[in-house]
């Protein structure tokens, strides 16, 4: 069985992010980049599904710029058997759903049993991809799961998801798309033989004409970026505790306007 991961590099978590001069980027340098979080768990589960089954592939695909293989190494290194990085200029700006076609174009040629993705990329937090990808494809979503078993013949997959108050459950055929949560595992870490090995793997670049795709503008586009404003320094309300409590309630409906 082939198992197609698609995953998303973004700046660290612990990284300060600044915006750039034009006020439409973030400034890319001094930055960190990692996989996404999301994504990380939703390749763990790939190579589970083909460890426990004892055969098949599993491929990691991303797009992006060059800076992108690392991650996609780092991937090799955890245990996928090669990685597909879709790097071409045309998509630079590219939207969630010009990302979109161009994925589902390499899933197309790569015809895989199933696709796995994380369940959104922790920079802009869309969450709309993998549901994108669906669409193109044709194929049946499941999102945010936090459990799944691949029935013994490759035919179908059952996945479970956390719903208010116990766990919705869904079987759905394969091939299909789905996006993975925090809780449907814990991704492994590569070992010193898996980081020498990735050296090994294959890692294919793929263009925009290699995919037959012809590259549209994007959708949509970022007029601007803002920072957060300052967060206001603490008060302090002085005083006995019943006086202190009457200030506190005025000050919350008078200046606030919180109550």
């Amino acid at each position: 069985m082939k198992i197609l991961v698609l995953v998303k590099q973004v700046p660290d978590t612990a990284t300060q992010v600044k915006l750039g001069a034009d006020s439409k980027t973030i400034d890319t340098a001094g930055i960190t980049w990692i996989v996404s979080p999301y994504d990380e768990f939703a390749l763990e589960e790939a190579l589970r599904i083909k460890e426990k089954r004892g055969q098949g592939e599993v491929v990691v695909v991303s797009l992006g710029p060059a800076r992108v293989k690392e991650s996609l190494r780092s991937c090799l290194a955890m245990g996928a058997d090669r990685a597909i990085h879709l790097v071409d200029p045309a998509w630079d700006g590219a939207d969630t759903l010009a990302t979109a076609r161009a994925l589902a174009a390499a899933i197309k040629q790569e015809a895989p049993g199933l696709v796995l993705c994380g369940r959104q990329a922790i920079d802009d937090d869309m969450g709309s991809v993998g549901a994108q990808v669906a669409e193109l494809l044709g194929w049946p979503c499941a999102s945010w799961i936090i459990e799944e078993a691949v029935d013994g013949g490759g035919t179908s997959i059952r996945v479970g998801r956390q719903a208010e108050g116990g766990l919705e459950v869904f079987d759905l055929p394969l091939p299909a798309v789905v996006s993975a949560q925090k809780g449907l595992n814990e991704p492994r870490y590569p070992t010193l033989k898996g980081i020498m090995g990735a050296k090994k793997k294959e890692m294919k670049d793929v263009k925009a004409a290699d995919l037959g795709l012809a590259v549209e503008p994007p959708a949509l586009s970022v007029v601007a970026l803002e920072a957060l404003p300052p967060r206001p320094p603490g008060r302090v309300i002085p005083g006995e505790p019943a006086e202190a409590a009457r200030e506190l309630v005025r000050a919350l409906r008078e200046e606030a306007k919180a109550i």
